[in-house]
């Protein structure tokens, strides 16, 4: 099933989120509604508190960005309970988006390199040093599950030009193609 979005100003976007376990309910049928949702939306990643759960999993498929980085090729993978360890390397610019920000790319500084651990949809724990796209990519979706957005990597001066459009997309207008869930938002009287 195709998952709503979580539009940015939604207040699950900000939460850290929550470890969970094997028990979690319904925990497949949520790992398959992830993988499609992230799929329908043209995705690279999707954390779970963009589909408004509060919980540390998310979802990988670097696929996209094989023919400009070849460590992307076969780089698909579920993070349950995801853990980065250290970060690494240089610090590297990349224009970034997100399905819960729609229509705004903007440049982005992370480490080339993470050592990651976390659980897979098999509860196999794995730790592995990330490098390259994929460590771009897992950091992003990581700051998902801390209530961080990557609008909060830039600067004053570009949040005051992106200030109007972010707005909008907590108000509900705009049209990304799919749906969205948006804060409910207290009206001015």
């Amino acid at each position: 099933m195709i998952l709503p979005v979580t539009a940015y100003g939604h207040p699950v976007l900000r939460k850290k989120a929550a470890p969970i376990d094997k028990d979690y309910p319904d925990l497949d049928k949520f790992i398959n509604d992830l993988w499609e949702t992230m799929y329908k939306t043209d995705g690279v990643g999707l954390a779970a508190p963009q589909v408004n759960r509060s919980i540390r999993v998310f979802a990988i498929d670097a696929a996209a960005f094989v023919s400009n980085y070849p460590e992307a090729e076969g780089f698909k993978k579920l993070f349950i309970n995801a853990e980065i360890l250290e970060r690494e390397g240089e610090d590297l610019s990349f224009q970034e988006g997100c399905i819960s920000i729609p229509d705004i790319h903007e440049d982005v500084v992370r480490k080339t390199k993470v050592l990651m651990r976390w659980q897979d949809e098999n509860w196999e724990q794995h730790e592995e040093w990330i490098e390259g796209i994929n460590a771009r990519v897992v950091q992003h979706e990581y700051d998902h599950l801390e209530g961080i957005l990557f609008t909060d990597h830039l600067s004053n001066l570009r949040k005051m030009v992106l200030k109007r459009k972010l707005s909008d997309i907590a108000h509900g207008r705009v049209n990304p193609g799919y749906r969205m869930l948006f804060p409910q938002l207290k009206r001015k009287k």
